[in-house]
Order: structure tokens, then C-alpha cells, then sequence
């Protein structure tokens, strides 16, 4: 009995060894060996590994994923026109080096966070400080984010960490300023639309002054077109009325007559004080127009 005993707990023993020298690495992460306290060797590779048992040998793990530095709040930075703005950024990162990452923070990711916040800031306080807050909002933002993203690199490496892109989420005015903006951006639009009203009155006094000056010419070419056409049927009805008058010429005076006597008495409240033997009564005495008699003419 005492036997069995024994070998029981001499098989959990070696149980328990064999166990503690087999560790297996996943895909995400870093094996890091240590070995008397001393970095022994740093697997990337996932799978089944070897090891001494402790305390011979021991190991860690780093996580080899694409990690976010997300600040929790806007922070201030003063431009070149020394005014204030707030900026929110992110960065996207990863330990490039397991080896350099843990003797830089000794495998804290908090202690690496609080680095990596503090190069940010000191990246964007040396660009912003370069340019004005137009610059920054919309004018070189792309530019701006490039030249961070270079220095915040040039300073990761040197603890081990691979910087994989940096963006500015936001960049706002403090609320002590957002007043002076927005009434700055007023007047601007306002000084705009005034200057668009009399670029548009300006062109409609032109496009009106045009569209007279073409009513003009075509109303006075029209009336010197009217007027030639009514001359040229003035003159052809006066041929007509000679060729046709000329074969005929007491006809044509008879008619003249009568139009003249329709012309005179068209109203009946007309009075004319003419001699009866005047000649233009002539018709009405005879209708041959024949002259008066002579006892009439005394």
C-alpha cells in the first residue's frame, strides 16, 4: 500500500515537472525565455515549446497585435498665432522589438502607454506650434499628420515599438475663443454674400441695360422696315391709280371729288360758307361736272 503510495506521488511529481517545462506561444503573442532573471531568448512562432522548470527558467508574454493609444480627452496646444486649440488624436501601434519593448518598461503595457502618450504630445506640440489654425484645421492637416507620424516613429523604435499610423480625430477652438470664431466667421460670410448681391445687381443693370439697347434697335429697325414697306405701297398704289386714272382722267377727277366731299361731310355738325358757284361744288350742280350756267353766275 505504502508503495503504491509512493509511486502515485512520485508520477504526480514528475507530472508536475513535465508540465512546467512545456508552454505553448500563441499566434498573437511573444514568448519571452527568461533564464536566472536574464532575457534567454524570445519566441515569435506559434506552437508547442520547450523550457527548464522554474526556477531555472521562466516566461512571459507580450501581445504582438496592432494595439490603439486612444486619449481619453482633447488635449491644448498653442499654435503660431498663439491661440489655443484642442486636439484629439489616436495612434495605432505594436512592439516591433519583445527584447528592447521589455527592457524598456519590463513588459508594462501601462508604462508603455504613458510613453508613447508622452512622444505624441510632444510630437504634435512641436508641429502645431509651427503653424496656424487654419494649417492645422483644413489647410496642411494631412501634412501635419505625416510629420508627427515621423517623429513619433523616429522615437518608438528606440523602445521597441513599431508606430502604425497616427490620425487627428479632432481639433476645435477652446470655449473662450469659439465666440470671437464664429462672429469672425460671420462677418466673412456676410461680406461675401454682400459683395456676390452687387456682383449680381451689377450684372443685372448690364443684362437690362443690353436687353433696352436691343429693344431699341429692333423697334427702330422695325419701323424703318414698316416705313419702306409703306413707302413702296404708297408709290406702287400711286402707279396703280395713275395707269389706271390716266385712261380715264374725269373719272379720276370725279373720284377725287367724292372722297373729297366724304372727307368734308363726314360729321353733320360741319358748316362751310362757300360760294354755290365755287368749283368745288361743280359735281353737285351737274353730275357731269359740266359748268354753271351764266344767269347763275350773275
Amino acid at each position: 500500500m505504502n508503495r503504491l503510495v509512493s509511486i502515485l506521488v512520485a508520477g504526480f511529481v514528475a507530472l508536475m515537472l513535465l508540465s512546467s517545462t512545456v508552454f505553448v506561444v500563441d499566434q498573437r503573442t511573444f514568448a519571452v525565455v527568461f533564464a536566472f532573471g536574464e532575457i534567454k531568448e524570445v519566441i515569435s512562432e506559434p506552437g508547442l515549446h520547450f523550457k527548464l522548470p522554474p526556477p531555472l527558467q521562466n516566461v512571459i508574454y507580450l501581445d504582438k497585435r496592432i494595439l490603439t493609444l486612444d486619449t481619453p480627452n482633447a488635449d491644448r496646444f498653442i499654435t503660431s498665432e498663439k491661440k489655443n486649440i484642442l486636439v484629439d488624436t489616436f495612434v495605432k501601434w505594436r512592439i516591433m522589438d519583445p527584447r528592447l519593448y521589455y527592457v524598456s518598461f519590463s513588459g508594462s503595457e501601462k508604462s508603455a502607454r504613458a510613453r508613447m502618450d508622452q512622444i505624441v504630445k510632444a510630437a504634435l506640440n512641436d508641429e502645431i506650434t509651427k503653424r496656424t489654425v487654419r494649417d492645422v484645421i483644413s489647410g496642411q492637416r494631412g501634412s501635419v499628420m505625416e510629420a508627427i507620424h515621423r517623429k513619433v516613429e523616429a522615437e518608438a523604435k528606440q523602445i521597441g515599438v513599431q508606430i502604425v499610423d497616427v490620425r487627428l480625430k479632432r481639433v476645435d477652438y477652446v470655449e473662450q475663443i469659439n465666440a470671437s470664431v464664429y462672429d469672425r466667421m460671420k462677418a466673412e460670410r456676410l461680406r461675401v454674400a454682400n459683395e456676390l448681391r452687387s456682383t449680381g445687381s451689377a450684372e443685372s443693370e448690364k443684362i437690362r441695360a443690353d436687353a433696352d439697347r436691343q429693344r431699341t434697335v429692333m423697334l427702330a429697325e422695325a419701323f424703318r422696315d414698316a416705313e419702306k414697306i409703306k413707302g413702296d405701297g404708297d408709290a406702287k398704289a400711286s402707279q396703280i391709280y395713275a395707269e389706271a386714272f390716266g385712261k380715264n382722267p374725269e373719272f379720276y377727277k370725279f373720284y377725287r371729288s367724292l372722297e373729297a366731299y366724304r372727307a368734308t361731310f363726314k360729321s353733320h355738325g360741319d358748316v362751310m360758307v362757300l360760294d354755290s358757284n365755287s368749283e368745288f361744288f361743280k359735281y353737285f350742280r351737274s353730275p357731269g361736272g359740266a359748268a354753271a350756267p351764266a344767269a347763275a353766275k350773275k
